[in-house]
Formats: structure tokens, C-alpha cells, sequence
């Protein structure tokens, strides 16, 4: 079996890391969870969330899961993936203002892409 190329280990690696944080701000929120810990519905998306990510075959030219035209989370995981996204996406750039701002580059660049590409 062939060895992913470096450059794609590190944005599954950036991807990982960006969904854990999101699903961490938002259990110690919302659950009152201590930092560091998960409550158990959000370590149960959490694992389905990196395992999604591990197996995904689009990464060396997709974005992010929103952006994908395969959507591989069965209804409700993605749905709870989404209250994740939708709270904690606007909270995390005090929290994580490097993540967050790459974040928010890729996806201005993939919304334009796709704009060029359907214009």
C-alpha cells in the first residue's frame, strides 16, 4: 500500500485537529464539561467525526466536509456536526486564532472556486 504524500498527512492532521477543537469548545459550553474532557455524546461525534476524516478519499482536493458534493456522515451525526460548527465556528477566534483564521481563508477561497466554476 502506498504512503500518502507528507503535505496530505498534514492537512488531515490540520483537519483533525480544527474538528476537535470545535467539538471541545462546544461540549465545555454547552455540557459544562472541564477542559479536557468530553461528555460522552461529543466523544461519540468526536470519534466519528476523526474516523470520517481518517477514511476520506477526497482530501488532497476537497475543503471541508460543507463543501463536499459526497456527504459521508449518516443524517444525524452530521446534523450534530453542523450545532458544533454552526455554535462554535464565530466563538473560536479568541480561542484559536491561527485555526480560525486559516479556516476562514479556505473556505473564501473554496466559495470562490466554486462560484468560478458554476459562473
Amino acid at each position: 500500500m502506498q504512503q500518502p504524500p507528507k503535505n496530505l498527512d498534514k492537512k488531515r492532521a490540520d483537519e483533525k485537529l480544527l474538528v476537535s477543537e470545535m467539538i471541545a469548545l462546544y461540549c465545555r459550553k454547552q455540557h459544562d464539561t472541564p477542559k479536557g474532557a468530553l461528555c460522552p455524546e461529543c466523544q461519540q461525534l468526536h470519534d466519528y467525526a476523526l474516523a470520517r476524516i481518517e477514511k476520506c478519499p477526497f482530501m488532497e482536493t476537497k475543503t471541508f466536509c460543507s463543501a463536499c458534493k459526497v456527504h459521508c456522515y449518516k443524517p444525524e451525526m452530521r446534523e450534530k456536526i453542523r450545532a458544533v460548527m454552526r455554535w462554535a465556528g464565530p466563538r473560536m477566534l479568541p480561542v484559536h486564532p491561527v485555526l480560525s483564521i486559516r479556516h476562514v481563508a479556505v473556505t473564501l477561497k473554496s466559495k470562490r472556486e466554486a462560484k468560478k466554476a458554476n459562473g
